[in-house]
């Protein structure tokens, strides 16, 4: 029988989650909702976002879509904007959104790597930095109620084929919320990192299909892929008022791969 996955109540939160199109941004957006925080989807095309929105409704659930390129800072302080209008301010935020390559170094060019620090270094850092000073004004000194969570990746600490680059950003974003944890330390605003390892789902479909995927999974020391639904418990504890003592922490939920 399998244990009884651990319940965080986010009644009263308002969430906004960027890259909620589909993949993990998408799961997260959905399991938000479940524990009943009202959830602002984000992604650059904010059509994309209606089947999420839909299904988070479905479930009872009270969510809307805003459109958001997370590398402009124009777009990013509009999306804030119509987040603020349809629930009040955003008090926990999920920066998801980024981009990868499957290139070798010698492969890439410029734009490829201003294309990756763009999406993954400066789309997390002004996503974090806008909804920080809108939680500052609106009290979080006094109230403790902010919430930071950046997605990074396992390739921040070990190196993975064809992630030079990738891993770079990711070691950033690493750095960045520990960097960002200490700076708002007293304005009641926690920042934390999770950093998933490979997991089941349409971007790794492929790659782990193919006999370098599979070599890969032989690789692991559970020598298996899990579903992404292992990152909700920790992303709503760190959401969540159990993680008030906890910020400028690094969790890797990935089953052991960097072992």
């Amino acid at each position: 029988m399998m244990a009884e996955q651990p319940k965080f109540d986010l009644a009263g939160r308002v969430a906004l989650v960027t890259g909620a199109s589909s993949g993990l941004g998408a799961g997260f957006a959905k399991a938000l909702a479940a524990a009943g925080a009202k959830v602002v989807l984000a992604a650059r095309r904010a059509d994309k976002l209606a089947e999420q929105v839909a299904a988070i409704e479905a479930a009872g659930g009270q969510a809307v879509a805003v459109s958001m390129d997370v590398t402009d800072e124009a777009s990013t302080i509009a999306a804030y904007d119509a987040a603020e209008a349809a629930f009040g301010t955003v008090d926990t935020i999920v920066a998801n959104a980024g981009v990868a390559t499957e290139k070798m170094a010698m492969s890439l060019s410029v734009a490829d790597v201003d294309f990756l620090l763009a999406a993954n270094v400066r789309g997390v850092f002004l996503t974090a930095t806008e909804g920080a000073k809108r939680l500052d004004k609106a009290g979080s000194r006094e109230k403790q109620h902010g919430r930071i969570v950046l997605i990074g990746s396992i390739t921040a600490e070990k190196v993975f084929p064809a992630t030079s680059v990738y891993g770079a950003t990711k070691a950033a974003v690493r750095h960045l919320g520990k960097a960002l944890a200490r700076e708002w330390a007293r304005r009641g605003i926690s920042v934390n990192v999770i950093q998933p390892g490979y997991f089941e789902s349409e971007m790794t479909a492929e790659l782990f299909e193919s006999d370098t995927g599979a070599a890969m999974v032989k690789s692991f020391p559970r020598q298996r892929m899990r579903p992404a639904t292992d990152l909700h418990a920790p992303l709503l504890m760190l959401c969540s008022d159990a993680a008030l003592g906890i910020t400028g922490s690094v969790i890797t939920v990935d089953d052991g791969q960097t072992l």
